[in-house]
């Protein structure tokens, strides 16, 4: 009996392989995009990485405008500088990176979003996009809540109320960048109104794809 002989046409192959490359490998390639590249951050680095980098900008200068609530003058001074790196869209100059921490977390939603619905999301991905997603959406709702609230000191509210709001947008900057424990129980978890930067990447660490 003869031994069949199949031979496989390069087109074919070629064909096969871009099939391949549209079903499999997409979870990674979002995940990559989160972690590790971009093409429309600076510098093209990932989003978390331009979100922490715009997350400690805003802190910083949020920080340096509460510093003496007192001045006036330096709490306008610096308080634009929060928002141009929370926001370049309303502030266009400063000492952020021009990308906003708010877009920038919106893409971190959306590119997990992407990884979990990809058909060759493994469990983890699954799992652990949903608890990056809702801290994600935790640092859009605070960079929203900064955003206004610097806006009323650099709309020219009383030198009082700056001072409220200045000691306000100091203590969100770090619950974006550490989480915050909303119910008191010691722990902060990944939940709504909980979670910040630093369980967003803790949960990046945890997935295995």
């Amino acid at each position: 009996m003869k031994r069949r002989t199949y031979v496989l046409v390069p087109a074919l192959v070629g064909f096969a392989l871009a099939m391949g490359t549209t079903a499999w490998g997409q979870a990674q390639a979002h995940l990559d995009h989160v972690q590790t590249s971009w093409k429309d951050t600076p510098g093209q680095v990932g989003l978390v990485t331009i979100l922490e980098e715009e997350a400690k900008i805003a802190a910083q200068h949020a920080k340096f405008a509460a510093s003496n609530t007192e001045d006036f003058d330096n709490v306008k001074l610096h308080t634009p500088h929060v928002q141009h790196a929370i926001d370049p869209g309303v502030v266009a100059q400063g000492p952020g990176k021009g990308y906003g921490l708010i877009r920038a977390a919106e893409g971190v939603m959306a590119h997990m979003d992407f990884a979990r619905n990809s058909p060759d999301a493994s469990g983890s991905t699954k799992t652990h996009a949903e608890h990056v997603i809702r801290s994600a959406k935790n640092v859009v709702r605070w960079g929203h809540e900064i955003a206004t609230q610097s806006s009323y000191i650099i709309g020219g509210t009383s030198e009082f109320s700056a001072g409220f709001y200045a000691e306000e947008i100091v203590k969100m900057t770090g619950w974006i960048l550490n989480g915050r424990d909303a119910d008191g129980d010691g722990q902060i978890s990944w939940q709504e109104g909980e979670g910040g930067l630093a369980q967003i990447k803790q949960h990046l660490g945890f997935i295995q794809q």
